[in-house]
């Protein structure tokens, strides 16, 4: 059965709400020729392959943290060292530009990294203190026990990063992963899984290739759902994976804002925006959806936006600067939203208008005299579009700025840096850029994860990157016998009467003194 994935019509997350047999035929949204072949996997097969996951995960746990990281270590240099097989089979399948494709491996390996030089401290056990003097006779620690099973929902915009941003924590934890891509870019998947294996590794990592079906597989059988897609899907997840108590973490939608404040450097900030809005069509959580600038700038700052738009070049392959975006579905939200944009009042500086041709292409619009009542304002729109709101005053732009269901980034523009800080600390988000723009990304070390509609869990955080993937076990040992069994029924009476009020007594001594 052959499937036209690149030119179906569907939402913008088709996770779960379809599904796939026998083997699809994979189109490039930008020139709609075959990028290749992919065998769906049939639902049924999925606790099957769980099963087989499941028996490999206990000797992945027993190398230890020492031993998966060497693996690991194999796997970064097999992705270095095919870099360029991937980076031209992802341009197929997306319609990407190569100056976007480029950007997927080297996050990877820089994660990779990250969690080989991590893995051994994460994973080590906590000693904790007694919570009171007289309890010290214990010794107290917290044990990371590594999940068996992940199931990692990947969605479409990054097949490489996103497939295994999430994996990569998840193998160095010592679970297996059962990855579902996108069922709209299914090929990286395949060679991520063939390099896993020439490395050397262990079949802990599996693919299940599909659509609904298949995802509903993967939640009902895998012990923690690590989900990347649009909120309504999340949802979704979310209630499913509930049905069996299985713990999840969204990464969802966003419309990060950016605010340009009147001392700002101008040039810098107009280049940030313009590549956080078009990097990838705009194709990306964490771009810059709406931007609010101050009066005093605003002239200034919208020349410059206008001028960087003028000078990009759209097409997939070598010499543009992003390509095209997944499918004419995703196409049809981007020219909704500039053009009821435009039917409302605003206009269109760059851009404005599909294109004729082949490909899902939309250029880079840039629009201006926009405001919250326009969708372009308030829905994702996950497209190559920079809208550009003046404002008064910093606290209108925090005010708008804060005025969304989602809540993932944004980023402030200041030449005042504790200024910039300062109203970064007023944004209801799950991160902040000061004069930059998507680069929280790359900090490995702090959470990357979204408030309200844009998410519940954090990727990444230094070693609770590799923790969340983990149960937690405390063991309480004794320091000696002595002091054991003082509140059992074979004492007496007296002997337990005498052991509650020394606790009494003990306990209050730190709230008496606090309360003062």
């Amino acid at each position: 059965m052959a499937i036209n994935i690149g030119r179906m019509t569907a939402t913008p997350d088709v996770a779960l709400t379809g599904q796939f047999t026998g083997s699809g035929t994979i189109y490039s949204p930008a020139t709609g020729a075959v990028a290749g072949q992919v065998t769906w996997t049939d639902a049924a097969d999925v606790p099957r392959i769980v099963a087989g996951l499941r028996e490999a995960q206990k000797e992945w746990e027993a190398r230890g943290a020492k031993g998966r990281a060497k693996v690991l270590a194999r796997y970064a240099v097999w992705l270095g060292d095919h870099r360029d097989e991937i980076e031209k089979l992802l341009i197929a399948e997306t319609g990407k530009s190569a100056m976007d494709a480029a950007q997927e491996v080297p996050l990877l390996l820089m994660i990779l990294s990250y969690y080989i030089k991590t893995v051994e401290k994460a994973m080590a056990p906590d000693s904790r203190p007694a919570p009171l003097p007289f309890l010290s006779i214990k010794k107290i620690a917290v044990h990371y026990r590594p999940r068996p099973v992940v199931g990692i929902i990947a969605p479409w915009n990054y097949p490489v990063a996103n497939a295994m941003m999430d994996a990569i924590g998840a193998l160095a934890a010592g679970c297996a992963v059962l990855l579902k891509p996108s069922e709209r870019t299914p090929l990286t998947a395949e060679v991520l899984l063939r390099g896993w294996l020439d490395s050397g590794a262990p079949e802990v990592f599996a693919l299940a290739q599909g659509a609904r079906a298949v995802s509903e597989a993967v939640i009902d059988n895998s012990d923690y759902i690590q989900f990347t897609g649009s909120s309504a899907t999340g949802a979704k997840v979310m209630e499913r994976a509930a049905r069996r108590l299985t713990p999840v973490s969204l990464e969802l939608g966003g419309k990060d804002p950016m605010i340009v404040l009147e001392d700002a450097d101008v040039e810098l900030a107009a280049n940030a925006a313009v590549w956080g809005a078009m990097f990838n069509a705009g194709q990306t959580c964490v771009s810059v959806e709406r931007v609010y600038a101050l009066e005093p700038v605003y002239d200034q700052f919208v020349a410059a936006v206008v001028r960087a738009v003028q000078n990009l070049k759209m097409g997939t392959g070598q010499g543009y600067h992003f390509g095209a975006q997944i499918d004419g579905s995703q196409v049809a939200i981007t020219e909704r939203h500039v053009n009821e944009a435009v039917a409302a009042g605003a206009k269109a500086l760059t851009g404005g208008k599909r294109p004729d041709g082949d490909g899902s292409f939309y250029p880079p619009t840039v629009l201006v005299d926009v405001d919250h009542s326009m969708s372009c304002m308030t829905e994702e729109t996950f497209g190559p579009t920079l809208p550009i709101m003046k404002v008064s005053t910093v606290e209108e732009a925090v005010r708008l700025a804060n005025d969304s269901p989602y809540g993932l980034s944004a980023s402030v523009f200041s030449n005042d840096i504790e200024r910039a800080k300062a109203v970064a600390l007023q944004l209801d988000c799950g991160a902040v850029n000061v004069n930059d723009v998507i680069s929280n990304l790359m900090c490995t070390t702090a959470p990357m994860g979204g408030w309200k509609t844009s998410g519940i869990g954090a990727r990444f955080g230094g070693v609770d990157g590799v923790r969340k993937f983990c149960r937690q076990e405390t063991v309480v040992v004794p320091r000696t016998n002595v002091g054991a069994g003082g509140n059992f029924y074979n004492n007496s009476e007296k002997a337990l009467a005498r052991m509650n009020k020394l606790m009494t007594k003990l306990s209050l001594i730190r709230p008496r003194r606090t309360a003062k």
